[in-house]
C-alpha cells in the first residue's frame, strides 16, 4: 500500500511518520513543503506522473489562523488551492484522499455539537480557505475523507501543549480566555483512525468530525496540562473580550462525532486520557 504524505514536517506528518513502523504494510513517501509545494500544479502533477500511490493524506496546512487575516493570498493558496490541486491528480490516477480540515469552518453560534451536516459559515480567513479547500475536493474528487477536527495538539512543532509548557517555565501567572469551548485533540489519535480507516479499504467516503471526547475550554486544557506536568503555575481566567486577536474565533466548536464512530466502530480517547500521553511522551523527548 503507497500512501503519500504531503506536508511531512508539521505535527500531522511526523506523528505519522512515528508510527510509520506499527504500519509494516504501508509504503510511506513524507514530502515535506520543500519538497512538494502542492500550491503548485505543475510539481503535483509531475509527482503523480512519476510515482504510483494508492492512498493521498494531505496534512500540508496553512494553520496561522490570526496571521491568515493579513496574509489571504497564502491562506487561500495552501489551504484551498492546493487540496484542488490534490484532488485533480488523485481522480487522474486513481487515489484515494484523506484531508484535514478544522473545526473553525463553524461560526460557533450553535451552542451543542456541530454535525458534518451543519451550515459552514467560518468566521475569519483561515476558516473560510480551509470550508474552499473541503469544497474543492468534494466537487472533483468523489473517493475522498475530509477529517474536521479542533485544537491539535502533540509533541511535534508547535501547539498550545508545547507553548503552555514553555511558558510554565518562563511564568508565574498566565491568563487564558476560558469563554471559548471546544475540544483538545492528540495528533496520534487521530492518525491512528485515519490509518485504520485504509487499512479497512473503506469506501465510505465523505466529510468526517473527529477529535477526542469530552469538551473544555482554553483555561480547562491549559489547567490540565499543568497539573498533569507538575508545574507550578497561577492561571487567571479571562474573557476573549480580555484578550482581542485579529481573528475571530467559534465561542463553541466541539464536534458531534456520531457519524465517524458508527460508520468505522471505533472508541475514541477522552482529551484528559490522551493529554497525559501527550505529556508522558515530551518528557521522554527532554531526557
Amino acid at each position: 500500500m503507497k500512501i503519500l504524505v504531503t506536508g511531512a514536517k508539521g505535527q500531522l506528518g511526523q506523528t505519522i511518520a512515528g508510527l510509520a513502523q506499527n504500519y509494516p504494510s504501508f509504503d510511506f513517501d513524507f514530502k515535506s513543503s520543500s519538497e512538494l509545494d502542492i500550491t503548485n500544479a505543475e510539481a503535483v502533477k509531475a509527482l503523480f506522473a512519476s510515482k504510483s500511490y494508492d492512498y493521498c493524506i494531505n496534512c500540508a496546512a496553512y494553520t496561522k489562523v490570526d496571521l491568515a487575516e493579513q496574509e489571504i493570498d497564502l491562506a487561500r493558496k495552501v489551504n484551498s488551492i492546493g487540496p484542488k490541486n490534490l484532488a485533480a491528480q488523485c481522480k487522474l490516477h486513481d487515489v484515494v484522499l484523506l484531508h484535514i480540515s478544522t473545526d473553525f469552518v463553524f461560526d460557533g453560534f450553535l451552542n451543542e455539537p456541530y454535525r458534518e451536516k451543519d451550515i459552514a459559515r467560518p468566521l475569519g480567513f483561515y476558516g473560510d480557505s480551509k470550508y474552499k479547500g473541503e469544497r474543492y475536493i468534494a466537487e472533483n474528487l468523489p473517493e475522498h475523507f475530509i477529517f474536521r477536527t479542533s485544537w491539535l495538539y502533540s509533541e511535534y512543532g508547535h501547539n498550545f501543549l508545547k507553548t503552555m509548557i514553555k511558558l510554565g517555565d518562563e511564568k508565574e501567572e498566565l491568563s487564558i480566555v476560558y469563554d471559548q469551548l471546544g475540544t483538545p485533540t492528540y495528533t496520534e489519535d487521530l492518525v491512528e483512525v485515519m490509518l485504520h480507516i485504509i487499512e479497512l479499504g473503506s469506501t465510505a467516503y465523505g466529510v468526517y468530525h473527529y477529535s477526542n471526547e469530552g469538551v473544555a475550554s482554553w483555561y480547562d486544557f491549559a489547567k490540565e496540562i499543568f497539573d498533569v506536568s507538575s508545574t507550578n503555575v497561577r492561571l487567571k481566567p479571562i474573557l476573549s473580550a480580555a484578550y482581542p486577536t485579529p481573528a475571530k474565533r467559534p465561542k463553541y466548536s466541539v464536534l458531534d462525532k456520531s457519524k465517524i464512530k458508527g460508520t468505522f466502530g471505533i472508541a475514541i480517547p477522552h482529551w484528559r486520557d490522551s493529554l497525559k500521553k501527550a505529556v508522558g511522551a515530551l518528557k521522554k523527548e527532554s531526557v
